[in-house]
């Protein structure tokens, strides 16, 4: 399938128009995304940006809406603060930039939203944050909180304190974790460019803006390596990959650019504006979502075919005697990969048995756990609820 194939640009924009108000006819929690090269500027941050945002969110908000902004800016911010060119490389500096520039930050959203007669709230977060289940729940119930006093949750990775394996990535893998976690009904990704184009518009003049996306193929994640981010880390690249795992699990997305007057605004009226990505039809469940896009993955068990067919197919729990091998070190309830024989993975599940049992059990029918381990607690090794499997589409893999 190519590029054109996987796109909806060929639809009159009349189609167009009427597929944009059905989305956002039923969107009622929505997840804002701002980009680092919407804040920032030459002197530092963007605040006519950062108050037209917050004028523009406020009368959604007047209007019934739920936002949840999720904003980058904080390490850009310092770095202007303290007349640095390039982005610091290692963790301690980077650190120390986003502790500089996130005070600044929330006090221009702060004076923005409250002109508006509204307030906001910081909320900072790591990736071990969301990946423990409680804290993760926690989290959920003190952004519920927030919106049902009609304050704006202001999100951001917190930079001052975490270590390089439990980032995020960038703030666009954030956002997809917060739509996730808060069962929006719509992501709205704003950056520095009007929506995804199939080539970069900025060295290409025939670069074209694809409005509609009904499916991301291959294609398509090409074509987004080449077109950069500017300030920040998450290029087109991130944008598309965050694309794919909200839309997967049946949330639409849409790009646009956020240094337009009124984007929000325009949007939620259905405007043909940016880039709407079209999402699967089957909406995937909050504890699946957290499992397939939240979790990182700590081990590796590889399968035999039966296991492997038995599970993608029959959509069967995986049993110790379908493992042949277990790689890594993890305790139970960590989430892992399934490998089949050809080495493809296919499905992330949370073990009920650490790594070590794992390896005496792998074999062996289920009436031999107790022999082998002394207890058995479950007859699963990750049993079909708490697995996600991997469908490869020929286009990329989706989740299910």
């Amino acid at each position: 399938m190519t590029l054109r194939e996987a796109t909806l640009n060929m639809s009159t924009r009349q189609e167009r128009l009427q597929i944009r108000k059905n989305v956002f006819d039923h969107v009622r929690r929505c997840v804002v995304k701002v980009g680092s090269g919407v804040l920032t500027q030459d002197e530092g941050l963007n605040v006519k940006v950062i108050k037209r945002l917050a004028r523009e969110i406020s009368s959604l908000m007047d209007q019934g809406q739920q936002v949840i902004l999720v904003s980058s800016g904080a390490i850009a911010s310092g770095m202007k603060k303290m007349g640095m060119v390039e982005r610091p490389s290692d963790i301690p500096h980077k650190q120390a930039v986003a502790a500089i520039g996130q005070p600044r930050l929330m006090l221009e959203y702060e004076k923005s939203f409250a002109h508006h007669q509204k307030k906001a709230a910081q909320i900072l977060l790591t990736r071990d944050d969301l990946c423990n289940r409680r804290r993760y729940l926690n989290a959920r119930n003190t952004i519920n909180a927030l919106l049902d006093w009609k304050i704006v949750p202001v999100i951001n990775e917190n930079d001052t304190v975490v270590v390089e394996e439990l980032k995020f990535g960038d703030n666009d893998n954030l956002a997809a974790m917060i739509t996730h976690l808060m069962d929006a009904d719509i992501l709205v990704n704003l950056t520095d460019i009007d929506g995804f184009y199939d080539k970069d518009p900025g060295v290409h003049k025939d670069a074209s803006l694809i409005p509609l996306v009904s499916k991301i193929n291959r294609a398509m994640e090409k074509a987004a390596l080449d077109i950069p981010g500017a300030l920040g880390i998450g290029g087109m690249s991130s944008k598309i990959r965050t694309a794919k795992k909200v839309t997967t699990s049946g949330i639409p997305m849409v790009i646009a650019s956020g240094l337009k007057a009124n984007i929000l605004k325009r949007l939620f009226e259905g405007r043909d504006v940016g880039t709407l990505f079209l999402p699967r039809k089957e909406k995937m469940g909050s504890r699946k979502c957290w499992i397939a896009f939240t979790l990182k993955s700590t081990g590796v068990i590889k399968v035999d075919k039966g296991a492997a067919k038995a599970i993608r197919k029959q959509g069967r729990s995986l049993l110790p005697i379908g493992i042949v091998e277990v790689e890594g070190e993890f305790g139970v309830g960590a989430a892992v990969t399934c490998v089949d024989p050809g080495g493809t993975s296919f499905a992330t599940g949370l073990v009920n048995y650490g790594a070590s049992d794992i390896r005496k059990v792998m074999g062996v029918k289920t009436n031999q756990i107790q022999e082998r381990l002394g207890y058995k607690h479950y007859d699963e090794v990750i049993h079909r609820d708490n697995l996600v499997i991997m469908v490869d589409d020929k286009e990329g893999p989706v989740c299910q």
